[in-house]
């Protein structure tokens, strides 16, 4: 029997938690085997959700009644959080007992706490904000998307290796394809950080990923290539875009089949098309951005999803840690 992989987990972060965070644990722990959850949160809310939720002994809930706050500043979760559940959950990583980190909560103060506990992967100056978005073919890792305002080539050469060694772990049967996202697809495009590391990326002889050069952002979906690269401020535009534009196409694709009885009845004729069309929209399965650099992996799931988001966030862990991300971060980093 292998080794259970064990998940360090804020269940008290995001909202409607721990409520969403347990029902996750259970739809996760119904569909996955060897897997232990040290679950950090107040047990008096814990118990009766767990007692009435949890089916298996694969669990141990570790008390505190203090957590962050969404309103709580990154400087303050570091002045006073130590006793709060998530910096408990990531205090766990830190010293071996888990493998890997999820939290629902604060954004800022879950990756400064992880920044303050956890040590940097030698040769790696930033860590990078990952996450997963759908293309034609499968699925994107693009980073960053927020952790670093200003990059230079470096930084863009490590999170190329990175994001590969993270699509490796999660995708190990498909080709890694990095690209650079630029304002076009020609060489002589862009800033001169761009450029050099266009340049960079070119010479090197990866055994992890293919370089396929430049990506426009109207290109990001085609699937052509499965890792984008990006400093964090295009990454977070190109992010918040994404995310405003799948609102207004699922918007108004409602608005179209229910606005009218010609519409309700096309809506009926095309159900089954149409519930492919939400599935392959609904950010639910995708949620989970991985912080990449530390020595141990740190996961976000987003505060305002569900307890099925919320599961996807545990079986990104899972990949991760069964896909050995840091080994192979560590056995390729420039």
């Amino acid at each position: 029997m292998n080794k259970p992989i064990t998940i360090a987990v804020d269940a008290m972060g995001g909202d409607n938690s721990p409520e969403k965070v347990i029902k996750g644990i259970a739809l996760h722990s119904s569909k996955s085997e060897d897997v232990f959850y040290k679950i950090f949160g107040d047990e008096n809310l814990l118990n009766p959700l767990i007692n009435k939720l949890l089916k298996k002994k694969n669990y141990q809930i570790f008390h505190t009644d203090k957590k962050i706050s969404n309103e709580d500043t990154a400087l303050t979760a570091v002045k006073r959080g130590k006793q709060t559940s998530m910096w408990l959950a990531i205090e766990s990583v830190k010293k071996k007992e888990s493998d890997i980190v999820v939290s629902a909560g604060n954004t800022g103060a879950l990756f400064v706490i992880a920044k303050f506990n956890l040590n940097m992967i030698p040769s790696i100056d930033k860590p990078a904000l990952s996450a997963l978005w759908p293309n034609k073919n499968g699925m994107n890792i693009v980073l960053d998307l927020g952790a670093n305002i200003e990059c230079n080539e470096k930084n863009l050469i490590d999170f190329s290796i990175m994001g590969a060694a993270l699509h490796k772990a999660l995708f190990p049967n498909e080709e890694s394809k990095v690209a650079l996202l630029n304002i076009g697809s020609e060489e002589l495009k862009g800033n001169n950080i761009i450029k050099n590391t266009y340049k960079q990326l070119s010479s090197i002889n990866s055994n992890i990923f293919k370089f396929n050069g430049y990506i426009e952002g109207n290109n990001m979906m085609e699937g052509d290539v499965n890792v984008i690269v990006t400093d964090g401020f295009t990454g977070n535009v190109a992010l918040k875009t994404a995310e405003g534009t799948a609102n207004f196409i699922t918007s108004e694709l409602k608005n179209a089949f229910t606005s009218s009885l010609l519409g309700k009845i096309s809506a009926l004729i095309n159900t089954l098309n149409l519930k492919k069309f939400k599935k392959k929209l609904d950010p639910r399965l995708y949620n989970g951005a991985i912080l990449l650099g530390l020595d141990s992996p740190v996961i976000k799931s987003h505060g305002g999803t569900d307890f099925i988001g919320f599961s996807n966030s545990l079986n990104v862990c899972e990949k991760i840690i069964k896909g050995n991300l840091i080994d192979k971060i560590k056995k390729n980093i420039v």
